[in-house]
């Protein structure tokens, strides 16, 4: 190999060493950013939350947390107006089973109760 060429290699290897280490701490300081918004975060989301040791007990029954939908405006007008319907609906029917208890006889005033049911595993 002549040493025009070589030195050309030498030359190219080079360059790509030094591009290289550049992209190698772009990166670094990436992933650096990254790790530290996700402490940050972390820290906010923990800071937001009642510590145990404040005195505020958690019930025995807790409920998940809903998770927040990901609509779009029309999709969550859709889903407003289906819900007032139900909602509608649903005040129509109490105030219908209303009427009709307080137009009949000997109307109680509660569910009527059901006797318990035996299961299977004998519990």
């Amino acid at each position: 190999m002549k040493l025009k060429k070589l030195r050309k290699k030498i030359q190219q290897l080079e360059e790509r060493l030094r591009e290289g280490s550049q992209n190698l701490a772009k990166l670094k300081q990436k992933l650096q950013a990254a790790e530290a918004a996700k402490a940050m975060k972390a820290a906010r989301k923990s800071a937001s939350k009642p510590s145990p040791s404040t005195g505020a007990k958690k019930p025995s029954s807790a409920k998940k947390a809903k998770k927040k939908l990901n609509l779009s405006p029309e999709g969550r007008a859709r889903l407003a107006a289906a819900m007032k319907a139900r909602w509608a609906a649903k005040r129509a029917a109490e105030a219908s089973a209303k009427s009709t208890s307080s137009d009949g006889q000997h109307a109680a005033p509660g569910p009527t109760p059901q006797p318990p049911e035996s299961r299977p595993d004998g519990g």
